[in-house]
């Protein structure tokens, strides 16, 4: 995966991911490798000495020179690993401390990513032979070089794949699996209330309101899913009112360009406050859900150097239209964008002096992943059949045969005389198609899939399932919603996913009620802002792998309390221009006790009671009693800071 872009088109790395790197790390050690291991963690194969990499010692580095890459077997990972989460971000934290040691060089050597781990795997006695055919390093695969499958998997290798989650298979309808996995016994038990209506609202939307419980009680859980797969039926009356004051957010390259000054990066920043807008007030929410799901899977930053004009429309034309079809649709349609040449600088490669970086990410990200066993001359392949795919300066897609590198090439299973250049367009596409549906895509998108909506790491039974159908729908995603949905460990895993902080930004506006008012214009303006302080601005993540997915990556105490400031400023009515409800609302059932009040309260925003000692916290911050008679519903001007501790808590921190 690249490394790095220009400055101007990474926004902040969110604080959380380095919030417990310690001040005084050592910033050298003695010797050429690490002097001061623990053993806490596997060391990194490309920070092995070659013959530590294959099984020896440091003193065998003469000896380790094979022409066959070594790759040593590992044993069960020890218990406390895979106790969880904590663990984990311990493992986390002791990774970056080794890093840190090595100093500069080992950051600047970690940001070269698979392409380094690839090259600096196996040594080969031949120096020539990364451009010989062989099996040096540049034809081992980045997997051989000891990379994670995937970014997010470097988070949770401890853990293993929860093959167990108390529940597994599928029913002949959602309904059935739910009533199925209720029956069971959860493997990891949750503090949240396993209400199988609260449970798809949690996964399947961006929060649950009360709105949304009563019409999937009235339509019934299969209706409803049904009715979300089928978007464009629904009306989404708020969602359209909100995109009245971003205009430029859907609008077409040429409109931009007649709309606002060249360079002008105002609808890219209109794209951002569209995506919180309808993520907070659309009612087809599991089509949003899915949008943001293929916004991190095709990640093009927003904003980015170059992206004035066309990333909203490839919001609009690949993401959008694509969402719930065929991903082999959407990946050809994003392989014809002038944004996605633009971000991974396909615009700057051509026959003569080729970049590799969309041919490398084609891989890496977008299909077969990094478990597809491609190595760097499968890159290098990938990178030719995209030459001659550019961007002009009017903002369209464009492919220029002159440009265009032709020989024979073959990538994996795919292989193409590629002898006229004239016909480069359609090589490239039936490439892309032959990645879209390889089995290694399959399951690439199916865990995606399932650590969106099950858990971090997901049961592998699923997965599998998933892919086949993946597989034998030729990339429909719809058909593998469906499955999903009629499994029976989605309905098991309540509690298992943890929100990260614009999910939980956006389900707190959901669940109190906020609408659009008098000046949404501004109002989403300040919201967006808001986002940045918690690390997760819509579209901003600036690598092309998409924000991570899963909860250690978003694990520090500076990022909590800008959530639990979310909280306030939503129930302290700070979003001026918005419609906000009084806090004093929320409280529309007749409570004669602080008792009574809190548990009316709790049921209205986290959908369930809290715990007696929970209750008593509260009851005590009151400076009162359970028993204390109501007569005010705003508690005397406090319940504006009362409600926010409930939002504060794991109840809905979690979905």
């Amino acid at each position: 995966m690249r490394g790095e872009r220009g400055l101007t088109r990474f926004p902040s790395v969110p604080e959380r991911l380095f919030s417990d790197d310690p001040g005084d790390a050592p910033k050298k050690v003695k010797g050429a490798f690490f002097s001061d291991y623990t053993g806490e963690f596997p060391m990194p194969r490309v920070l092995q000495s070659p013959a530590e990499a294959s099984g020896g010692t440091a003193a065998d580095d003469d000896a380790a020179t094979s022409d066959k890459p070594s790759r040593r077997a590992a044993g069960p990972a020890p218990a406390w690993l895979r106790t969880g989460r904590p663990a984990l971000h311990e493992l986390t934290r002791n990774r970056r401390h080794a890093l840190m040691a090595l100093g500069g060089g080992a950051v600047a050597l970690g940001a070269l990513g698979t392409g380094a781990a690839a090259m600096f795997g196996p040594v080969s006695a031949d120096p020539d032979d990364f451009v010989k055919t062989g099996s040096g390093g540049g034809n081992v695969s980045p997997r051989e070089a000891g990379s994670f499958s995937n970014r997010d998997s470097s988070y949770t290798s401890g853990q293993g794949d929860l093959n167990d989650l108390g529940a597994s298979g599928t029913a002949d309808t959602p309904s059935q699996a739910a009533v199925a996995a209720m029956r069971a016994t959860p493997r990891f038990p949750t503090p949240l209330n396993r209400d199988p209506v609260l449970h798809l609202l949690r996964r399947a939307t961006f929060g649950p309101t009360t709105a949304d419980i009563a019409a999937v009680k009235q339509m019934g859980i299969d209706a409803w899913i049904d009715q979300q797969l089928e978007p464009d039926k629904i009306a989404d009356p708020l969602a359209d009112a909100a995109l009245k004051a971003v205009p430029t957010a859907t609008m077409t390259t040429a409109d931009i360009r007649s709309s606002v000054k060249d360079g002008d990066n105002k609808p890219m920043y209109e794209l951002t406050r569209a995506v919180l807008a309808r993520q907070m007030w659309s009612s087809r929410q599991l089509f949003e859900v899915m949008v943001d799901f293929w916004n991190n899977h095709l990640n093009v930053t927003s904003p980015f150097d170059g992206g004035w004009d066309v990333r909203g429309p490839y919001d609009v034309g690949v993401i959008r239209k694509h969402a719930l079809g065929k991903f082999s649709d959407m990946l050809i349609a994003s392989a014809r964008d002038p944004a996605m040449m633009r971000y991974l600088d396909n615009t700057s490669s051509d026959k003569r002096n080729v970049n590799e970086n969309y041919g490398r990410e084609l891989l890496e990200l977008h299909t077969v992943g990094i478990d597809g066993g491609y190595n760097e001359k499968d890159v290098r392949n990938s990178a030719y059949l995209m030459t001659g795919r550019t961007a002009t300066r009017d903002g369209t897609f464009k492919y220029d045969q002159n440009k265009h590198w032709t020989g024979a090439v073959k990538v994996l299973g795919f292989q193409h005389a590629n002898k006229s250049a004239k016909d480069g367009l359609a090589v490239g596409d039936a490439y892309l198609l032959y990645l879209a549906t390889h089995p290694s895509t399959a399951r690439y998108v199916a865990r995606k899939l399932c650590v969106r909506f099950v858990c971090d790491t997901p049961p592998q039974g699923l997965v599998d399932r998933l892919a086949k159908t993946y597989q034998e729908s030729g990339s429909a995603i719809g058909p593998v919603l469906k499955v999903l949905f009629r499994s029976l460990e989605f309905w098991i895993a309540t509690g298992l996913k943890t929100r990260r902080p614009l999910e939980n930004f956006v389900a707190t506006a959901r669940v109190v009620g906020t609408t659009p008012g008098a000046d949404t214009a501004n109002a989403l303006e300040d919201m967006y802002n808001f986002t940045n302080k918690l690390g997760q601005p819509p579209l901003g993540w600036g690598p092309p792998d998409g924000y991570p997915d899963v909860a250690t990556a978003w694990s520090s105490a500076a990022g909590m309390l800008e959530t639990w400031n979310a909280h306030r400023a939503f129930m302290q009515q700070q979003w001026k221009g918005l419609n906000n409800p009084k806090a004093d609302t929320l409280v529309t059932q007749p409570a004669a006790t602080l008792g009574t009040y809190l548990d009316v309260l709790s049921n209205r925003l986290i959908f369930q009671p809290m715990q007696q000692n929970e209750k008593d916290a509260l009851i005590k911050f009151m400076g009162a009693k359970a028993d204390t008679r109501i007569t005010d519903n705003n508690l005397g001007g406090k319940l504006p800071l009362l409600a926010p501790l409930i939002l504060d808590s794991v109840y809905h921190a979690l979905r």
